[in-house]
């Protein structure tokens, strides 16, 4: 079963992802990628302009497999834009498709924008795309998408060390009000797979809870990359897993971990009751302080 997998492209157009040591694939490789995700029943992927030449890869993967019409695209507008049907007439170009099957706000604070809000509703109605949303990073913008706008899709940072929206009554609002709940970054960017040694210093921090997830998902049995990925994905008030992969391989092992039958629940619980209250400058890579980085 992969319904509730969705295939990201971040990792398709960009060089993604903190324990990334092999950089963007080729496009030979990218098209391999979702060939493979087709195959094992995925059909809905997840794009934005901010992802390279992702939409591009996507273009011609439909093209050339002609799975056009049997896929759904979500993408997002070009952050700090308000031009929004123009922004969505590009994508749509680059995608080769006439509609989008969702379309996102990647800029969080243009959710409290009427003006770029409104440009939204009036693309859903043009029939441009079919549902609208935003990609959120923090508690409150998540709150006032769906309990202020009228939202059909929201994307969430969730995974085991940033449970934060369990803090608040988003998911009951959530699903009262008819909102897909889609959740990103189980992984952390890669940080739930680095081994101690090679954990950069400016999150040191990490390390001890690293170390202690490490106990918890071998005393019930599974690896990190299993406790992690399951923990979003059997999640009853997620409605979609956005994950990514660099190669097949990686692609397999989701899919492996999403099809085995294993019984998740204790584990599960004991994650939710351990990690609730983790600093943001360990769960948000845009406060990751390398630096290294210009």
């Amino acid at each position: 079963m992969t319904s509730k997998l969705v295939l990201g492209a971040a990792q398709l157009g960009l060089d993604y992802g903190i324990n990334n040591k092999r950089g963007k694939p080729s496009r030979e490789e990218s098209l391999a990628i979702l060939d493979r995700a087709f195959e094992s029943g995925i059909n809905t992927f997840d794009t934005a302009f901010a992802y390279g030449d992702a939409e591009e890869i996507f273009g011609e993967f439909m093209e050339s497999r002609g799975v056009r019409d049997k896929v759904s695209i979500i993408s997002k507008l070009k952050p700090h834009t308000t031009e929004v049907e123009e922004e969505i007439e590009k994508s749509l170009a680059r995608l080769g498709r006439d509609y989008l099957d969702g379309y996102l706000l990647h800029t969080p604070e243009y959710i409290y924008d009427d003006a770029v809000w409104s440009a939204m509703e009036s693309a859903k109605k043009k029939g441009l795309v079919r549902n609208i949303g935003v990609s959120i990073y923090e508690e409150e913008d998540a709150l006032h998408a769906v309990k202020k706008r009228k939202v059909d899709y929201i994307q969430i940072p969730y995974s085991v060390f940033d449970q934060r929206l369990h803090k608040t009554d988003f998911f009951e609002i959530a699903q009262k009000n008819g909102v897909k709940v889609f959740a990103r970054s189980a992984f952390l960017q890669g940080l739930i797979f680095m081994k101690d040694a090679d954990v950069p210093d400016y999150l040191a921090e990490a390390k001890e809870y690293l170390r202690e997830f490490d106990v918890m998902a071998k005393k019930h049995c599974f690896t990190r990359a299993e406790a992690a990925l399951l923990f979003s994905y059997k999640n009853p008030d997620v409605d979609y897993v956005v994950f990514g992969a660099d190669n097949t391989e990686q692609l397999e092992e989701n899919l492996r971990i999403v099809n085995a039958s294993k019984n998740f629940d204790a584990c599960m619980a004991e994650l939710r009751d351990k990690f609730t209250d983790i600093k943001k400058s360990i769960i948000m890579p845009s406060l990751w302080k390398n630096p290294l980085k210009k």
